[in-house]
């Protein structure tokens, strides 16, 4: 459950990263990557991982308190429940069609990812006609892909659609930045406005997940303190910038420990292809702590943990490389973004 702590706060909905259900002994408990920034009764969304609908129910967040959702980038981990929280959002979001929840992130790629040195042959991508959408296209997908239930709702039922209740939008690169997905999907940058009420500002930098591009880490500043958000990223200069003087920095981590042990012994390009990956797009607990250190942020917590299952001394090791406030937190952890004294 929530905390009653008036003050702004995360709420750690779900804790791990990647593409998978992470199975342990007795169970796991961390589910899909996401997160929950409260601000009196209202609260934004960064990331749409596995669960989160259930996860906002058991933290106590009622969905008509919606104000937005964040995506910092389209793997599908950060993304895959969006569909289901918009549909099954149709029953508690009735009130809402005057003043509908908004989904911003990444818009369109414009070009398809280099082919993996490893491959032996050009592999033929999925949806040739529409291979990267962004956001807005993502979602208009997605919610074509239901047409059949959401027109018995909206004919039988006279629900309303869900796009009078959610309007995505993709966020717009500056055109200075200097950015291409290719050759040069993170150049060094000043963080840009993405969105502001009268509760929040979010800004945002492009940070480094090759091969997603754009990939976004965001920063949210309230009246009681600010949060910072990597994304998925490996070491990023751009977050340096991003996080200067944060009250508290969400920092994504992976054990290369586990990369190793897990792609040991295997000779197939596939497996080395995706060793390639863990390598060049993710971040090291002592990484992630350096980029606390070296933005000055007051508290560090990682999450989008890979894996999910990894003994917490694993992750505590970046206390040996970080002074300031550090948590580790589980599912449905409660952090105010200011410390307290």
């Amino acid at each position: 459950m929530t905390s009653l702590d008036p003050r702004p706060r995360i709420v750690t909905l779900g804790t791990a990263g990647g593409p998978r259900w992470w199975r342990a002994p007795g169970g796991c408990g961390r589910t899909g990557i996401a997160t929950a920034v409260v601000v009196g009764e209202s609260f934004y969304l960064v990331d749409c991982g596995h669960g989160v609908g259930r996860r906002l129910s058991e933290a106590g967040l009622e969905l008509r308190n919606l104000r937005g959702i964040f995506l910092t980038h389209l793997h599908s981990d950060h993304t895959v429940d969006l569909a289901s929280l918009a549909i099954f959002g149709l029953y508690e979001l009735l009130d809402r069609t005057d003043d509908p929840v908004r989904i911003i992130g990444p818009g369109n790629r414009g070009m398809l990812p280099p082919v993996s040195p490893r491959a032996t042959e050009a592999p033929t991508p999925v949806a040739p006609h529409l291979p990267t959408p962004g956001t807005r296209e993502m979602f208009e997908q997605l919610m074509f892909a239901h047409a059949t239930d959401l027109n018995d709702r909206v004919i039988d039922s006279l629900r309303p659609s869900p796009f009078d209740l959610f309007v995505a939008s993709d966020i717009a690169i500056p055109a200075d930045a200097g950015y291409h997905p290719n050759d040069d999907p993170t150049p060094l940058m000043d963080p840009f406005q993405i969105y502001a009420d009268d509760l929040v500002e979010v800004s945002a930098v492009l940070v480094e997940h090759p091969p997603v591009a754009p990939a976004f880490g965001f920063r949210f500043e309230t009246a009681g303190g600010s949060v910072t958000f990597s994304g998925d990223t490996t070491y990023t200069p751009n977050m340096i910038t991003l996080a200067e003087g944060t009250d508290l920095l969400l920092h994504e981590a992976i054990d290369f420990d586990w990369v190793e042990s897990v792609y040991r012994g295997r000779r197939d390009e596939g497996s080395r292809a995706a060793r390639d990956h863990h390598h060049k797009s993710h971040t090291s607990v002592r990484d992630a702590a350096k980029v606390a250190t070296e933005a000055g942020a007051k508290q560090l917590a990682l999450h989008h943990l890979v894996p999910g299952t990894a003994d917490a001394a694993v992750w505590r090791q970046a206390t040996d490389h970080y002074d300031g406030v550090f948590h580790l937190p589980d599912d449905f952890d409660v952090i105010p973004l200011r410390a307290h004294r």
